[in-house]
């Protein structure tokens, strides 16, 4: 990565370098972003800083799901009428979002990421033994019926269905893939509504 221009003060350096660790934003657009800001009102800023701050300070992962959350247990785990049995298991906490978008009515599991050895990521480092405590003893005297995987369909995502697969084979509770109505190589977060909801429908069985 480029270095940032010594000709800048050292305060708008330091804020070019802060969006450069952001994914998706180089030096160039990490400038932009900086002479945007230098340009705002006070109070635009000020309003970043502050969502910036409540950000680190107010938001948690559920106990349950480990979705962020503000509260402990999370909204969605705490709804009543939420199916107890059904657990959607997702990599990230974008895709409960894009989940919920085709009205799921059971709840979740975020794994926080997907085996990925070429990046260093084992089964260790993702919350996978939650989800097999979690199966095991079920939740609020509801055992699970059934774990839907919803890892994106990605080799990464792909095979870290099919380690969960393998360690869910045997334990008595359903285990479904989504269909392929998702696109491969897409993610989640950018499916929309008719094809989750058709992708839910069509699950298959492992």
């Amino acid at each position: 990565m480029p270095a940032t221009p010594r000709s800048l003060p050292p305060s708008v350096t330091r804020l070019v370098d802060a969006f450069s660790q952001l994914p998706g934003i180089g030096p160039k657009t990490a400038s932009r972003l900086a002479y945007f800001l230098l340009r705002a009102p006070p109070e635009t800023t000020m309003m970043l800083s502050d969502a910036l701050r409540d950000l680190k300070a107010r938001t948690r992962l559920c106990s349950v799901c480990l979705n962020i959350t503000e509260s402990d247990p999370c909204e969605i785990c705490s709804e009543p009428s939420r199916d107890r049995g059904v657990i959607c298991v997702v990599e990230e906490p974008l895709d409960v979002t894009a989940v919920e978008r085709a009205r799921f009515g059971g709840v979740y599991h975020v794994l926080h990421g997907v085996i990925s050895p070429m990046n260093g990521v084992g089964p260790d480092d993702l919350r996978l033994r939650e989800l097999l405590a979690r199966v095991s003893a079920g939740r609020d005297g509801v055992p699970a019926r059934e774990v839907i995987l919803a890892t994106n369909p990605t080799l990464e995502g792909e095979n870290t269905a099919a380690y969960i697969g393998r360690k869910l084979a045997g334990s008595g509770v359903k285990v479904s893939r989504l269909a392929r109505g998702l696109p491969v190589g897409g993610d989640l977060e950018y499916a929309d509504e008719i094809t989750l909801s058709r992708a839910l429908e069509g699950r298959q069985e492992l």
